[in-house]
């Protein structure tokens, strides 16, 4: 690898997205991984409503919520080094199996009133095996298009399209919540998860890197992943994941905070439609900055964005006790517009951070950031709520960005001069 130092990221047009997409070997897998990444973000939600149905408590389910998340974020990182060693079709069918297995038991449990410590147990296990898929479509990129532009370009598609799922996951889930059921959106989440697993797992260059990897074609094995964090002990990795862990913190209040203010102005429903609003407004934002990223650098996009993004976050306390749902979503649509370029930074950045062989487990690092900030942030978010209303919890989830934004800004060095950088085309 090259040194680099003050990065800056390519622009992608339109043209670049679409033959990235139809690159030989490749509608098949992104067709798999859009089933199966589109419930990952909809799986914390649909457990945190489902749940507060049940107890009719906010705190309970951000909890069981939480146990989810966490649970997930751990497991993607220890299924991310071992794909990264022996291939993915296996490990990610093992995954499906067993996941669909713990989410049934934890539905179970949750219509069988179970006590609190065993749904957040059950959901910690379900979150361990749910399959870590996004690493191991980011990383098969490195078999489908070459060095250079384009697989930069496959790169920001598969930052946008997780943002997406990101965003319009909980707004499917908080529509669901409305069946009959109200685990419908659990149950949707899981299902669509397994099958595109399964799916993405068996497509031939899937398969063909697998059996390569598990053949000796992978370098991965031994000191490029030393110790308990493995490639975390890069501190660049590490700067990476605090930038994901902000991003996640922050929406996980807004995730919360929504659904209570338009639960309280009579509407809950109205919360699933905000959401969908902001996914609609972070991609098509997210599209434009793409074709003119600032700043270029990345060691200093992440820390500006991330601020820019908890400010806007913060501005949504001004709905106030009233909840005025004009304040809620003008300031809702700033805030969704620097989501896209946050999650593509954090994308992109892994390459400069980390080895290349080390890229499914990467990858899982900046997953289980997002998720472990997103859990924190339904958690707190969810306790807030009950105590003092929804704009609080916007103003702590804005606060917390705000200081994580800072501790980015100075650990910016790591990025801009760390030995892992990789040349990416201007």
């Amino acid at each position: 690898m090259c040194h680099a130092s003050g990065v800056s990221a390519s622009s992608a047009s339109l043209s670049d997205y679409r033959v990235v997409l139809t690159s030989p070997g490749a509608p098949g897998p992104v067709l798999a991984s859009v089933v199966g990444r589109l419930p990952i973000a909809m799986i914390g939600l649909a457990t945190l409503l489902f749940v507060q149905r049940a107890t009719g408590s906010f705190a309970a389910a951000g909890l069981v919520s939480a146990g989810v998340l966490v649970g997930e974020g751990t497991g993607a990182v220890l299924q991310g080094r071992f794909m990264d060693r022996r291939g993915a079709t296996r490990p990610l069918i093992l995954a499906a199996m067993l996941f669909g297995l713990a989410v049934a038991a934890l539905a179970a449990a949750v219509e069988a009133d179970q006590p609190l410590p065993v749904l957040v147990a059950l959901a910690v296990v379900a979150g361990l095996v749910q399959p870590a898929l996004p690493g191991a479509s980011r990383a098969l990129w490195a078999d489908l298009v070459p060095p250079g532009p384009l697989r930069s370009t496959a790169y920001g598609y598969e930052a946008i399209s997780l943002e997406v799922f990101f965003i319009l996951g909980p707004a499917i889930a908080a529509f669901l919540v409305a069946a009959p059921w109200p685990g419908t959106g659990l149950a949707v989440a899981a299902a669509a998860m397994v099958v595109g697993a399964v799916g993405f797992a068996l497509t031939p260059a899937v398969r063909a890197r697998s059996a390569r990897t598990a053949h000796g074609g992978s370098p991965a094995v031994g000191p490029t992943s030393p110790g308990l964090l493995g490639v975390l002990a890069e501190p660049g990795m590490r700067t990476v994941a605090i930038a994901s862990l902000g991003f996640g913190l922050v929406v996980g209040t807004v995730e919360v905070g929504v659904p209570a203010v338009t639960a309280a102005a009579g509407s809950a429903a109205m919360g699933g439609v905000l959401l969908s609003a902001w996914s609609v407004m972070s991609v098509l934002a997210g599209v434009l900055y793409g074709l003119r990223p600032w700043p270029r650098p990345l060691h200093l996009r992440m820390p500006v964005l991330l601020g820019v993004f908890a400010v806007f976050v913060a501005a949504m306390a001004l709905t106030g006790p009233s909840g005025s749902l004009a304040v809620l979503v003008v300031a809702m649509l700033l805030a969704g517009a620097v989501i896209t370029p946050q999650v593509t930074a954090h994308s992109m950045a892994v390459d400069i951070a980390a080895p290349a062989e080390t890229a499914t487990e990467a990858f899982g690092w900046v997953i289980t950031a997002a998720t472990i900030g997103i859990a924190a942030g339904q958690s707190v978010a969810g306790v807030v709520v009950e105590e003092a209303g929804p704009p609080a919890a916007f103003l702590a989830g804005g606060v917390a960005g705000v200081v994580l934004a800072v501790v980015l800004w100075l650990r910016r060095g790591t990025l801009a001069t760390t030995p892992a950088a990789v040349p990416v085309a201007s």
